[in-house]
């Protein structure tokens, strides 16, 4: 009920927004993976009231109007969207120390807390189907492919193909000694 009165602003906006179905595909989106079952109006509800996280990507969905409404209902403070566009399902885990900088993000790609994507020597463009993992950065002028998967404090700086799995350099103070078996205990 609260939650109804705390957002009836933002609520009247989504319902008369350009983006209205494109918003609402993130909220079926975050609702899915939070395992949540909701109609749609409802989660959106539930969306802005529980996760700053989400309210950053909406307001980053309905452009300007964000300025009216940012200081009633504040964004997470430190994380950070700024892209040419963004796909349809876009979903940011958590989103502490996050700062998102890409030329174009495309649909169903999910951010964890802690990436940096973007720098001061270029804009990436991200394709479909992408996820960066905790603590990754994503710098330069370059193209993750679609279905790429950018793991936990990886750092890419050149263009990932199609399909890739992208893994962080191993640490030597990471490696453990294998112990050896004797062959008589297999």
């Amino acid at each position: 009920m609260f939650g109804s009165i705390y957002c009836f602003i933002h609520l009247l906006i989504l319902l008369v927004h350009k983006h209205k179905s494109l918003i609402l595909k993130d909220v079926d989106y975050w609702l899915e993976i939070r395992r949540h079952k909701m109609k749609p109006i409802a989660g959106f509800i539930y969306l802005m009231v529980t996760y700053q996280e989400f309210r950053n990507v909406f307001y980053f969905r309905i452009g300007n109007l964000k300025y009216l409404l940012k200081w009633y209902c504040p964004q997470r403070r430190n994380f950070t969207v700024a892209a040419g566009s963004i796909g349809e399902k876009f979903y940011v885990h958590l989103g502490y120390g996050t700062v998102i900088g890409a030329k174009s993000i495309g649909n169903n790609c999910m951010i964890y807390q802690g990436v940096t994507v973007g720098s001061l020597h270029g804009s990436p463009t991200i394709l479909d189907n992408v996820k960066v993992f905790s603590g990754a950065i994503v710098m330069g002028d370059i193209t993750i492919g679609n279905n790429v998967r950018i793991g936990a404090n990886a750092t890419v700086y050149k263009d990932v193909p199609d399909n890739t799995t992208v893994f962080p350099p191993e640490s030597k103070s990471m490696k453990l000694p294998i112990p050896k078996q004797n062959s008589s205990e297999i």
